[in-house]
């Protein structure tokens, strides 16, 4: 028996503790301190309120004053957070992680400098340890297409874990195997963190067809959009295989679970997609952010943001080409501009012949 502790007590972080309790290991769900209510509510009725779910047994709940505590012992520590509170996750994990240990990131997304140079938020998070913990620890992460709610009630799903030493990802993998949760291993972290980072790009666009049919009076109209959404699809997921290149991964992980396929789900809905649709219906991003989704996290538009902002550095200094990105810059024009909604068309699949 292994014991597994979540910084975070999230949906996500939570669904994944039923494969490992389901596998017999120790499961501690450390709330931050924005999970005080969670935790009170599993540790008092044993159901994780967002989820609407009990928890199985074999998981318990901590509130962070207990973090030590919950940290005592543990052969995984996994990071729940969203990108939003990764230096947060960074401090932490600084002073209460071993020599030694496992880790499995959950978040995702990136950091830029001046310059445009990108970072990997697991590469965040260890910059915050001394060089001394980080490189006795090992790091991994999880990718693919994973909606949280589907986990947890045994939906099939698939994902990749990421790392860089291979007896390492099969040791934390068995963790997870179920006959629900299919797991597979890949040495190449760079190539399925940089999908997992920017496929949230891409989620934010696949809201535009619904958003213009609402405008138009024509969402109940038997010809919708599908043609307009598979072009901005394909060009997103070109766009996603240049950036494992860029990043120094294998441009084939783009195409797989960690790439497309989690660019798929996460263009199926939730809210980086209803923020794109608002826009669709015509509405400036400043007036969405501010008024009709104030409050709400975006994890799309800030990877737009960041990376976005971190294309014309990027360019000025000739590692990038002006016409490489197209639909991300333009994303980055209506998050950042409240530029309309005319898509560039003449700037996509430029390399085709």
């Amino acid at each position: 028996m292994a014991t597994i502790v979540m910084l975070g007590a999230g949906i996500m972080a939570t669904a994944l503790s039923f494969p490992a309790s389901e596998n017999g290991h120790d499961v501690r769900l450390v709330g931050t301190f924005l999970d005080r209510e969670i935790v009170d509510s599993i540790q008092n009725t044993g159901v994780h309120p967002d989820l609407d779910l009990k928890v199985n047994d074999g998981v318990t709940a901590f509130q962070l004053e207990d973090a030590e505590k919950a940290f005592e012992g543990a052969d995984l520590v996994m990071s729940g957070v969203n990108s939003f509170g990764v230096e947060w996750i960074g401090e932490q994990l600084a002073t209460l992680m071993k020599p030694g240990q496992k880790f499995l990131c959950i978040t995702k997304g990136m950091r830029a400098a001046e310059d445009g140079t990108l970072q990997l938020l697991p590469d965040t998070i260890r910059s915050y340890m001394t060089p001394e913990l980080a490189e006795s620890i090992s790091w991994n992460a999880i990718t693919g297409p994973s909606i949280a709610g589907e986990l947890a009630v045994h939906h099939d799903t698939a994902v990749v874990f990421c790392g860089h030493d291979k007896d390492d990802l099969e040791w934390i993998a068995d963790l997870f195997r179920t006959d629900y949760y299919h797991v597979w291993t890949s040495t190449d972290f760079v190539g399925h963190e940089t999908g997992a980072a920017t496929k949230n790009i891409y989620a934010f666009a696949a809201g535009f067809a619904e958003g213009l049919l609402k405008s138009q009076g024509k969402a109940d109209n038997r010809y919708v959009m599908y043609n307009y959404g598979a072009a901005l699809f394909a060009q997103g997921q070109k766009e996603l295989r240049s950036f494992v290149t860029l990043m120094g991964g294998r441009p084939e992980s783009a195409d797989g679970l960690g790439g497309v396929g989690d660019m798929f789900v996460t263009s199926m809905g939730g809210r980086n997609v209803k923020a794109g649709t608002l826009v669709g219906q015509g509405i400036p991003f400043s007036e969405v952010r501010d008024q009709h989704m104030k409050g709400v996290t975006l994890e799309g538009v800030a990877a737009i943001k960041v990376i976005g902002k971190a294309l014309g550095p990027l360019t000025e200094r000739g590692v990038i080409k002006p016409e490489e990105y197209p639909l991300c810059r333009f994303l980055y024009s209506v998050v950042e501009e409240d530029a309309p909604l005319e898509i560039p068309w003449d700037k996509f699949f430029h390399d085709l012949t």
